[in-house]
């Protein structure tokens, strides 16, 4: 398993309007070989934004390079550049690979 990890300082006030852009947006994720799942989580308020992460799963880091590649990421992340006054700075992208696996009801592997 290999996850991507983006996080975005969203500013107050642009939480509604931040979500709604990615509730909207057609990832094209789903035609993606190798692609597992995906969430948008919300974390902590701090004093001038609020934190949150996209967080997709792939199979393996191979898949997840190759989506990077598509034309499907490309047509995914055409108007992202808009967004860019709901947030504070860039992105951050965290990328892991699994060390560990556990599901419920399943002893670590």
């Amino acid at each position: 398993m290999f996850l991507a990890m983006n996080r975005f300082k969203v500013k107050h006030g642009s939480e509604e309007e931040f979500e709604a852009v990615w509730r909207q947006r057609d990832s094209y994720l789903q035609r993606v070989p190798g692609f597992v799942a995906f969430n948008l989580l919300r974390g902590p308020s701090k004093d001038d934004h609020t934190l949150y992460a996209s967080h997709s799963v792939w199979r393996e880091r191979a898949d997840f390079e190759a989506w990077t590649r598509s034309e499907e990421f490309r047509m995914a992340h055409r108007s992202a550049g808009g967004n860019k006054p709901l947030y504070i700075g860039h992105p951050e992208v965290e990328l892991f690979e699994s060390v560990i696996a556990q599901q419920a009801g399943e002893q670590a592997a």
